[in-house]
């Protein structure tokens, strides 16, 4: 297998000994996933992809790797977000572990240098190719725990809790607000419950949940689905939080009165509709006979035709011509 993905072209060209290596938030890579060594994700589509190989997976928050001669940090877009998991590295991995740290030029790697810098970790440039580049240090007790990176915020009443790498994080999204300030009554909540697919910080679920509803939260990233439990908590509201893709992490018979959803359409820079696709297209068999979807989205995004497809009708509830609330009913 070759690599596809401009950092892993990069590493593919280097003669280091990468077995027993942690790979840290890496991309969909073919050379990655059949090669070498571990890997630590939050991404759950990352680390189903290494699992179908047999290869090994930490997917918590808090891994327990041992015997590990080194790591790849993928440097991602946001900088808080790297930080945090330079500071997870040094936290987990015993002082002095070789460490590499890689990313694209315009994905912001440079700035990777000031935050190792800041954190007393002295490192050196090994390659750059592809307009990447790759540093090396190595870990070290660093002062800061990964944990106070966690942060909070008030919004609609509600305390959220955020963490880099998190949709809106830090923020209610513009789009979240105007479909919050629009919901319909839903019918049968309370009983039958509602999700939440990409719940990110937890607002629409902690909004739901608020209202008397039966609540269940879903969203593939790790750090969605903790921030989301850690602002039910911080409510005293109950609710059921579960990683999955969309609709993954469900039994395959649960069905619901409602399904609300900010849906994603961003992987990193790339758009990506896959995810809202199969959110509308699987909605029907989802929900319960007069059961209804309710999602907002960016106005120039084709899901018009979507649910058309799906539902056969919808109407628009909002339009403030950056973003709209669709609504449809399950006939």
């Amino acid at each position: 297998m070759r690599a596809v993905t401009p950092a892993c072209q990069l590493l593919e060209r280097q003669d280091a000994d990468y077995r027993g290596w942690l790979w840290v938030a890496p991309p969909h890579d073919p050379w990655l996933e059949s090669g070498q060594g571990r890997v630590w994700s939050a991404d759950l589509g990352v680390c189903q992809a290494w699992r179908e190989r047999g290869r090994e997976v930490f997917g918590t928050l808090m891994p327990e790797p041992d015997n590990v001669p080194g790591a790849v940090l993928f440097w991602p877009k946001s900088h808080a977000l790297g930080e945090w998991w330079v500071l997870a590295l040094c936290t987990y991995l015993p002082a002095e572990t070789r460490l590499q740290v890689v990313g694209e030029n315009q994905g912001g790697i440079k700035r990777a240098l000031k935050v190792l810098a800041a954190l007393g970790l002295g490192c050196r440039k090994v390659d750059n190719a592809r307009r990447c580049l790759l540093l090396e240090t190595t870990t070290a007790p660093v002062p800061v725990s990964p944990d106070e990176v966690w942060s909070t915020f008030e919004a609609l009443g509600l305390r959220l809790v955020s963490h880099p790498g998190v949709f809106g994080h830090g923020k209610l999204d513009e789009g979240t607000r105007l479909l919050l300030e629009h919901l319909p009554n839903l019918s049968g909540a309370a009983e039958q419950g509602v999700i939440d697919v990409g719940c990110g910080d937890g607002v629409i679920a902690a909004s739901l949940a608020r209202r008397g509803a039966k609540v269940t939260a879903t969203d593939i990233n790790a750090f969605a689905v903790e921030a989301a439990r850690r602002t039910l908590q911080a409510n005293q509201l109950e609710g059921r939080v579960v990683q999955g893709d969309v609709y993954s992490g469900l039994p395959d018979s649960e069905r619901f009165a409602a399904i609300v959803s900010n849906p994603p359409f961003h992987q990193e820079r790339d758009i990506d509709y896959g995810p809202a696709a199969r959110l509308i297209r699987e909605a029907p068999r989802r929900l319960v006979s007069g059961g209804s979807l309710t999602l907002v989205a960016n106005a120039f995004l084709p899901y018009p035709d979507l649910l058309e497809s799906a539902f056969g009708s919808f109407t628009v509830l909002a339009d403030n011509r950056r973003f709209r609330v669709y609504h449809t009913i399950m006939r």
